[in-house]
């Protein structure tokens, strides 16, 4: 019974099946339109909101981590001193995102009712930064600082041993909180992951506050007033950033190859991958020729691809699906918005593209180390 359990866990965890699960669900965990909030509720998901959804969610949880420990396998990577971090992350992203959402529903039924929500205060009701709000921070400080000081003697510092230029560690994985950029390697030449994207997301949270245009659910928990940033934000969060580091962590092992979180990490196991660029095949696969030795017409079909991606979407959106958006928020904005809101969708299409079609690379320009 137990064997079948982690088998089928092992199964379900393929990047290829769990990636897919996730996004499908996820418009009915965070319903970014009437539609999904209606089969959300009709099927009952939301209640996973509520105080009952949560002990289930811990429950599961706990219950996976559990067998882990039990596991002569998972057990070894999850006693690593670098991978407790992880666990607390999955726990407490877990707590948060019900405690957000738990807060946000009871909101949005108090507004329907006509009531103010539960962060609502009188504005003549001051509290004072000092002392009030310093007090609190203070203490949290001296808490968490004591917590820090007992890990720290109960853990052992995750240190190896000197290092040696003749032994390379296998799998060679970065820090836990660089694991989610070391995973964008797998789809995305260096520049892109390491360099382009990282700075997308530090910029585009930097400027959310002068993105958003929504004075609704400003200051209180609110899911229906503000529903369809908060679905992008949370996908961008959960599904594109903790859902990698999770993957780096426990399913990533030597060669970087995937395995089952109760799976033995064999070092000798072979994935057999047939990188294939677009020029190839366009050139060879589909035309049957040779490829240019142009370079530019070489990868003329992947720079027209990306320009329709990047430049004649945005303004077919702006034409049609999109035409309010663009008139609310103004061409500044909207042409922001799109530029990382395209750019975080190429994430999972280029994930599906590598995991059905070997595509490696849309333009693949290795003589001047450009690659996309």
């Amino acid at each position: 019974m137990i064997e079948n359990i982690k088998n089928t866990i092992d199964y379900l965890s393929t990047p290829t099946i769990s990636f897919t699960i996730l996004t499908v669900i996820f418009p009915f965990l965070f319903p970014p339109t009437d539609w999904f909030d209606k089969i959300s509720r009709k099927f009952g998901i939301w209640r996973i909101w509520t105080n009952p959804g949560g002990i289930v969610i811990f429950i599961i949880t706990t219950a996976f981590f559990y067998l882990g420990f039990k596991d002569e396998n998972f057990s070894i990577i999850l006693n690593k001193p670098d991978n407790f971090p992880i666990i607390m992350m999955i726990y407490t992203m877990f707590f948060y995102t019900w405690y957000g959402m738990k807060k946000s529903y009871i909101n949005d039924r108090r507004l329907e009712r006509g009531k103010k929500p539960n962060e609502y205060n009188d504005p003549e009701d001051k509290v004072l930064v000092w002392p009030d709000l310093v007090y609190i921070e203070f203490i949290a400080l001296l808490l968490f600082s004591v917590f820090l000081i007992v890990w720290s003697i109960l853990v052992a510092a995750p240190l190896e041993e000197p290092a040696n230029p003749s032994v390379t560690p296998n799998p060679s994985k970065a820090p836990w909180y660089f694991l989610g950029l070391q995973e964008m390697l797998v789809y995305f030449d260096p520049w892109l992951a390491g360099v382009l994207f990282p700075t997308f997301i530090i910029l585009g949270m930097c400027a959310i506050p002068y993105m958003d245009i929504n004075k609704k659910g400003d200051g209180y928990y609110s899911f229906k007033e503000r529903r369809v940033g908060y679905f992008i934000f949370m996908y961008g969060w959960l599904a594109l950033w903790t859902y990698l580091i999770v993957i780096g962590t426990f399913f990533r092992g030597p060669n970087w190859n995937f395995y089952g979180p109760f799976e033995w990490w064999d070092p000798h196991k072979l994935e057999v991958l047939n990188n294939v660029n677009l020029s190839e095949y366009f050139w060879v696969i589909l035309l049957n020729q040779p490829l240019p030795s142009n370079v530019l017409l070489r990868e003329s079909v992947g720079f027209i691809v990306t320009g329709l991606y990047l430049f004649v979407l945005p303004l077919f959106l702006a034409k049609t699906y999109l035409k309010n958006m663009l008139k609310e928020y103004g061409p500044v904005r909207y042409v922001f918005l799109m530029l990382m809101g395209l750019s975080m969708l190429a994430l999972p299409i280029k994930m599906y593209l590598r995991w059905f079609f070997n595509l490696k690379y849309i333009v693949a320009i290795p003589e001047y180390f450009f690659n996309i």
